[in-house]
């Protein structure tokens, strides 16, 4: 991907491009991250690390100092980048002036960059307990902010876009199997466990178990006729995960190799 044409606006255009180039790996002429860029995937990582490790109670009171500093550092520096963000996207031709910060603002990746800082800033003083776990929990958007330096993301997107008919249909099977196996496994199951599968709906969580081959078995049938239903619920299960699964490997094989023949012919060129 070519990086756009940059523009000269103005007396900070200078300094303004050195950052968009530090920050934008699109803008590089050189393959890979910018020093900067894979300095910000390491703080990124490491945040997500620390997101996780608070929720375990033991882990926290070792050092619960140590959580709410790094907590701070690490918010603090990306907001110093969400700002060098907005501020450098004006060399981009389609983000320049006020209504063109306004629009990269929101975009997609920008509004996943500032869901990941705000918790930080919502949930000082907070005193709702659940309010501050979910809160807590936005904060690992910031894993997701990763997608940004890889170009692995942009292929499987196109994988998914480029296989959506396929990937409904499949999707379409699964509810009917899902819908299928619940009513059946309600008949055969319902007058002997009225509590598990006294309904379809209650059902349908066997159903959802058994399909996916996770199997709990927190519900089970238990006459002669359910058991033998619910294994062959459980082999055509692992036909709906394979189905779905081969359709995303093959096309994510394409556009790798799509990718791999790109780099080619640029090279040779």
């Amino acid at each position: 991907m070519q990086p756009p044409v940059i523009q000269d606006l103005g007396p900070y255009a200078g300094w303004r491009r050195r950052l968009y180039l530090m920050l934008e790996p699109t803008a590089r002429d050189s393959p890979g991250l910018s020093v900067t860029n894979r300095f910000i995937a390491v703080l990124i990582i490491l945040a997500t690390a620390l997101t996780v490790l608070e929720t375990e109670p033991v882990v926290r009171a070792l050092a619960p100092s140590l959580f709410v500093t790094a907590e701070t550092v690490l918010a603090l520096a990306f907001l110093v980048e969400y700002v060098a963000r907005v501020i450098a996207a004006g060399e981009d031709p389609r983000y320049q002036g006020l209504a063109g910060r306004l629009r990269f603002m929101v975009s997609p990746w920008a509004i996943i960059d500032l869901l990941a800082i705000l918790p930080f800033f919502l949930t000082m003083g907070a005193v709702n307990a659940f309010a501050l776990r979910l809160l807590k929990l936005i904060r690992l958007l910031r894993l997701a902010r990763l997608g940004r330096f890889s170009n692995a993301i942009g292929d499987l997107y196109q994988a998914v876009r480029g296989r959506r008919y396929e990937l409904t249909v499949s999707l379409m099977v699964a509810v009917a199997l899902l819908i299928v196996t619940s009513s059946v496994i309600y008949v055969l199951e319902a007058s002997h466990q009225p509590e598990a599968f006294g309904s379809i709906p209650r059902a349908l969580w066997w159903s959802v178990a058994t399909l996916t081959t996770v199997g709990y078995g927190d519900v089970t049938p238990v006459t002669a006729a359910g058991q033998l239903f619910a294994g062959l619920t459980a082999i055509v299960g692992i036909g709906m995960i394979a189905m779905p699964t081969g359709i995303l490997a093959a096309a994510f094989s394409d556009a790798m190799q799509k990718r791999r023949e790109q780099a080619e012919s640029d090279n040779k060129e």
